[in-house]
């Protein structure tokens, strides 16, 4: 059985600007792409995750929430910020350790965890 089998294998988000998505994601998290002419590019996080973002006129209301995991959160978040995110919901604490959540910048909502 492939080691991908019954597993999440590939997430796609709506942009409603490529360009800017890319410049976030890479400055925020450090993700490389692969362009698929102007409507789509594909995202690699380094070795864990790999998805892409489709062009959309807006993003749809609901669906998953997708979490990253930090070692540092106060420093993950700084630098959401820093990249352009816009915090949906500040650091807090949940019985199994923080997180924060923030909106990139075509409105999709993300979270980042720590159980430090």
């Amino acid at each position: 059985m492939p080691h991908h089998e019954n597993r999440i294998d590939y997430i796609e988000f709506p942009a409603t600007d490529i360009r800017t998505t890319k410049v976030f994601y890479a400055a925020a998290f450090g993700w490389k792409f692969t362009d698929y002419g102007p409507d789509y590019v594909s995202f690699d996080d380094g070795g864990r995750m790999e998805g892409g973002f489709a062009k959309s006129q807006a993003k749809a209301a609901g669906g998953p929430l997708v979490i990253l995991y930090s070692s540092n959160l106060e420093k993950t978040q700084a630098t959401v910020v820093a990249a352009g995110g816009r915090v949906a919901k500040p650091i807090f604490s949940f019985p199994g350790g923080r997180r924060f959540h923030f909106l990139d910048p075509s409105g999709n909502e993300l979270a980042v965890w720590s159980d430090k």
